[in-house]
């Protein structure tokens, strides 16, 4: 029988039924109805193509197999012979004819070991598999979308190529695994979309995609379909070097950034990844920083939240470029010899309409319970991480930005808001564990099993916890029983230490606890020492506005804690502005104080940071035995009166020590004794009061004899002369020949 000629089949009841519900967009199982259907001796072919004025089924030549019949409300049928070959030409208004493949002919569906293992929670490469992919099905290259959303009754794939219409491409649902999948044929990188959901109250909700790798400008909150294309690396010997270091006995010097308000371009518009490359790079380079950290770049709506209500855990923002741009960057960096760390969110998520908050109509990626999914400092919500699904997602996102970025360490923001069940909450406002503590133990086996996996797929990445409380073991192994962090932040000395340096030095005396404390509990962990964001916004004030006195001693006083901070065990880390002796607040809406750089002050600051960060990294006794008791020793520790104190930093044995001496006071300590534990020449490496640093360059000639007079616990002693407001590195050697 000619093609063209084969009847079609009066439509039944409940047929009829079924297009009224696709038609309305109301219909959960569209691939029973849609597509090609075999029957006895024909098959039978329903399109849907809502605002179409015909639709003929056409071979490979573009010749008439059938011409459609309208049905109901932008659905054709058609019928044709078994086992015919077909495309649908579509007439649109205006002429257009689209040839296209038939959408509901293809099996959506990834392998069923990718699904299985996405119900486990333990699929590491989610985005290889689900949410947009490139791919070829049946020999047609197309896009294949999938969703998890369990509890919704109908899930539609919209975008610019339908016209965002919900009815076009409703999707099949995988009853066992609760996720819904739709192949569109031809469709190409860069093209737009969200997903449409009749959720589990019968609403309409829009969402953008959970995890799309690409997103649209933040205020059209949309997804775009990301490129297969590998980006080309050009730092193997950097990923190699990287592989074999050890972190934890290697320099580590940070340079916290918020990408968005380092620099900004021509009428205060945000600069690209290309720019900021050029003008950083060179920047953190001539500083001596080993590493940047990136404040969140993950996709979020509100630029107010720095990055920390993120939507978009595998998308990097949309603000600054595309993510080859971002590559780039990265690849930029290491070139350079700069390693690149990110903050990373999985503690909480906004409420944001279009993001993850109640995706299906239900508390899918949160916890039901408000008790335990609301977050009540930031009116965020709280990911279920005792929930499979979700724990593989966050883990999978974790490595998208190691695997898929060569990111070089993630910073996990709010550690402590996860691991306590009452964190920030009044009695009556938590759930107890199944012990009746505190203790979140979902997440402590989530934070386990992320590190592990970490360590076990990239090697020399660094995992960092911003963790405010004493919870014991962050950084020891997992198989001692700790979580298995690389580093966490000392939030404590940070506190302590600042504390001490914003009062009068006249009263500090009172206080010189608060610089020594650090050290009873200094190799408890892998500490980083931060001076970050988080302490120079909210009425805090910058780093250098903090410190007492007139500019001139505000300045002195930052040199000479910053020199202790570099001496001090534990890595570095220090926000952007600090370096410029920036006078305001960090603002997120402006630019940092470049205007600084025309004054001594700020540019002496700037040859203090260089040359400390110059001192640390080639120092082994600065950094090699951070987290060893044995690296560090106290040789004046308890002179409040002159708030002076004075330590040995040591390498291995064999090694020349270094010594440090601060006076934080601002007056000058002439012929103060010190002991030392070798009589010898002792070289002063630096000197924070040095003109070279805008200071009045009281000191000790660059060099000191030591005598053979024990003092402090040591057979030797030296005399030094201890400059106002400053700090004095010396290391023990004798004359170059």
């Amino acid at each position: 029988m000619n093609a063209s000629l084969q009847s079609v089949p009066t439509i039944t009841a409940t047929e009829q039924d079924a297009l009224d519900r696709l038609a309305q967009a109301a219909h959960g199982r569209p691939f029973e109805w849609l597509g090609p259907h075999e029957h006895s001796d024909h098959i039978m072919v329903r399109i849907m193509a809502p605002g179409a004025e015909g639709v003929d089924l056409v071979d490979h030549t573009g010749k008439r197999l059938a011409c459609a019949e309208y049905a109901s409300e932008g659905i054709f049928r058609a019928c044709l012979p078994k086992h015919t070959p077909y495309q649908l030409k579509i007439l649109w208004p205006g002429d257009i004819e689209q040839i296209t493949e038939d959408a509901y002919r293809f099996d959506p569906w990834p392998g069923e070991m990718d699904i299985y293992l996405f119900g486990e929670g333990r699929h590491r490469e989610l985005t290889h598999v689900f949410g947009a992919v490139e791919t070829e099905i049946d020999g047609v290259a197309g896009v294949r979308f999938t969703l998890w959303a369990p509890n919704a009754h109908r899930v539609s794939l919209v975008g610019e190529f339908n016209q965002w219409d919900g009815r076009r491409h409703p999707m099949m649902k995988h009853e066992s695994c609760g996720m819904w999948a739709i192949f569109v044929p031809h469709l190409r990188p860069g093209a737009r979309y969200r997903f449409e959901l009749l959720d589990a109250n019968y609403q309409v909700r829009t969402k953008v995609d959970p995890l799309a790798r690409e997103s649209g400008a933040t205020h059209e909150v949309v997804s775009i379909v990301a490129s297969n294309e590998p980006f080309r690396w050009h730092d193997n010997a950097w990923m190699a070097r990287r592989a074999k270091r050890s972190m934890r006995t290697s320099p580590l010097s940070i340079y916290e950034l918020h990408p968005l308000s380092w620099q900004r371009g021509e009428d205060g518009r945000f600069v690209d990844w290309d720019e900021l490359s050029s003008r950083l790079i060179p920047w953190v380079a001539d500083l001596g920083f080993t590493h940047i950290e990136l404040m969140p770049i993950t996709e979020h709506p509100f630029v107010g939240s720095w990055g920390y209500q993120p939507i978009g855990l595998f998308s990097p923002m949309s603000r600054m470029g595309s993510p080859e741009s971002l590559s780039r960057f990265i690849d930029a960096c290491h070139a350079s010899g700069i390693g690149v760390i990110v903050d990373w969110v999985p503690a909480h998520f906004p409420a944001d309409e279009y993001g993850l908050v109640q995706f299906d109509g239900t508390a899918l990626f949160e916890h039901a319970d408000p008790r335990e999914g609301f977050h009540p400092d930031w009116n965020t919500l709280i990911y279920n991480v005792g929930r499979h699904e979700v724990r593989g997602f966050l883990i999978a996102s974790a490595l998208e930005w190691l695997e898929r970025f060569h990111i070089d360490g993630l910073r996990v923001d709010a550690v402590a808001s996860m691991l306590y069940r009452d964190y920030s909450r009044e009695d009556d406002q938590w759930v107890p564990n199944r012990y009746g503590g505190r203790e979140n133990l979902e997440v402590i086996d989530f934070l386990r099993e992320l590190n592990d996996t970490v360590a076990e797929r990239c090697s020399g990445v660094m995992m960092i916890a911003e963790e405010s409380t004493a919870w014991p073991g962050v950084t020891a192994p997992t198989a001692t029983g700790g979580l298995g962090f690389t580093f966490k932040w000392n939030m404590g000395w940070m506190h302590d230490t600042l504390s001490y340096m914003e009062r009068d030095p006249f009263f500090r005396r009172h206080h010189h606890h608060e610089l020594t404390f650090g050290l009873q509990y200094a190799f408890s962990e892998n500490f980083v020492l931060p001076l970050s964001h988080d302490e120079v916004v909210h009425g805090k004030g910058s780093l250098l506005n903090k410190l007492p006195g007139d500019e001139s001693l505000k300045l002195a006083g930052l040199r000479a804690y910053l020199a202790f901070m570099w001496a001090h065990p534990g890595k570095k880390l220090l926000f952007m502005g600090a370096e410029l002796g920036q006078l305001k607040e960090w603002n997120h809406d402006l630019e940092l104080e470049w205007n600084r750089l025309d004054e001594p002050g700020p540019k002496g600051l700037l040859r203090t940071l260089a040359d400390l960060n110059r001192i640390y990294v080639s120092d082994p006794a600065l950094h090699v035995r951070d987290a060893d008791p044995g690296g560090f020793v106290w040789l004046v520790g308890d002179d409040t009166e002159n708030s002076v104190l004075a330590f040995l930093r040591k390498a291995e044995p064999g090694k020349a020590p270094l010594l440090v001496v601060c006076n934080f006071a601002p007056v000058e300590r002439p012929a103060y004794r010190i002991g030392v534990p070798i009589a010898s020449l002792w070289f002063e490496v630096f000197n924070s009061d040095s003109e070279l640093y805008n200071g009045s360059n009281i000191g000790n000639g660059g060099w000191v004899q030591a005598r053979a007079e024990p003092s402090h616990g040591q057979p030797a002693s030296l005399q030094l002369t201890l400059p106002p407001m400053s700090t004095l590195y010396l290391r023990q050697g004798d004359w170059p020949s």
